[in-house]
């Protein structure tokens, strides 16, 4: 949800970015303040630079990401922390995340398996809450990114 904070970020980077076009999203990670905080920590330390969620998640109010969107990451408090852009967007089953990929994501010890027990856990939670079946072949938008702003957090200058 864009608010006051979120509208100043976004009017801070268009103001250094003029080529930016006006749209962007807002997000926050997982399903409790806790998570949005702890996955917003490793965004703005540089090392979470991927996500994934299941594809029947997203719908008319948040349509799947594509590349070249710009996005607001909030955290569990819903105060912005930095804007992305997505770099790259795959969607297929859970389980065929790759090595590179669960690294990217910079959770738990960043490997495979840790990966896929902890998106096995919480989309099973999720599949739960909304009444539909999990299975490890579940459809999921595999998306990487890069921070583009505030400036001392971006990866690289923002396009």
């Amino acid at each position: 949800m864009k608010t006051p904070k979120t509208d100043a970020l976004w009017r801070a980077f268009r103001a250094a970015n003029l080529e930016a076009d006006d749209h962007y999203d807002v997000i926050w990670f997982g399903d409790s303040d806790e998570m949005a905080d702890e996955l917003a920590d490793l965004v703005t330390a540089g090392t979470k630079r991927a996500t994934a969620a299941a594809l029947r998640s997203f719908g008319d109010d948040e349509p799947v990401p594509k590349v070249g969107d710009y996005i607001v990451l909030v955290d569990g408090s819903r105060q912005p922390r930095c804007i992305w852009r997505t770099i790259d967007v795959e969607i297929k089953p859970l389980n065929e995340v790759d090595e590179q990929f669960a690294w990217d994501e910079g959770e738990g010890d960043r490997t495979v398996e840790w990966w896929l027990n902890a998106h096995r856990w919480y989309l099973a939670r999720e599949a739960a809450r909304e009444g539909y079946p999990f299975e490890d072949s579940i459809m999921t938008v595999f998306e990487r990114f890069t921070v583009v702003w505030p400036p001392e957090l971006a990866d690289s200058p923002a396009p």
